[in-house]
């Protein structure tokens, strides 16, 4: 038998998952742009699986109040373990949903159209359409000031490769411009 929700624990998962929802806004995230939302329907429904849980492990037929408060405790706190953005210490919902915290993504989208840049500025300039993978990465480093992460330069060409923009020789450390500017 799975335990029923009563009175007192409908109203203390709505007033929770309201909170919840809020707290993303009332800690001033909605200004920067990122998404972090502290709770989506679907966590809504977990928070009802575990509060039944919770009942059954007391074998009570009725979820109670306390059961809701316990759940969202446990919600909390694997919610802040699992979606905690290392670098910046704030929970990070695309941490769960993604893997990639919103500012790893945000970084692999700015590498992607400087990339696309450098390659095709390359190809319009030399009049080539194959250019060698390290001559691309010197050039971003002078663009962007730093020595870029070789194994992103490497996955953001395999993305372009995909993407049908160039055709990425890996072991020959060659792009071939497919679209010419």
């Amino acid at each position: 038998c799975t335990p029923q929700l009563g009175d007192e624990a409908t109203q203390e998962l709505i007033q929770s998952y309201v909170e919840l929802r809020g707290s993303s806004s009332s800690a001033g995230n909605h200004n920067s742009g990122k998404r972090t939302i502290s709770a989506t329907p679907r966590q809504l429904e977990s928070l009802i699986r575990l509060s039944e849980g919770l009942a059954k492990m007391t074998l009570s037929s009725v979820v109670t109040r306390d059961n809701v408060k316990e759940a969202v405790r446990l919600m909390k706190v694997a919610t802040q373990a699992a979606a905690t953005d290392p670098k910046t210490g704030k929970i990070d919902m695309d941490m769960i949903t993604t893997g990639k915290t919103s500012g790893d993504r945000q970084h692999q989208e700015e590498l992607y159209n400087t990339l696309k840049e450098v390659v095709m500025e390359g190809s319009r300039t030399s009049k080539k359409s194959t250019m060698n993978v390290r001559d691309i990465t010197r050039q971003l480093t002078e663009i962007t000031n730093e020595v870029p992460n070789s194994s992103e330069v490497l996955e953001t060409l395999r993305q372009m490769d995909a993407d049908g923009i160039v055709q990425f020789k890996e072991r020959a450390q060659t792009v071939f411009v497919r679209q010419r500017p």
